[in-house]
């Protein structure tokens, strides 16, 4: 999903507290999430049309 030459960083999810790579460098006051728990915590899509 990500571009191979893209910096990946070390993370912990806030949620399920599981290990995960994210291709930013996480900040403390915000938490990280893994790939199934953004999901969950991401608004809903609305349709455009």
């Amino acid at each position: 999903m990500y571009n191979s030459d893209r910096e990946m960083h070390k993370a912990t999810c806030a949620d399920c507290k599981k290990e995960c790579e994210v291709p930013f460098k996480p900040s403390e006051d915000r938490p990280v999430y893994c790939r199934d728990c953004f999901q969950k915590h991401r608004p809903p899509r609305r349709d455009r049309y």
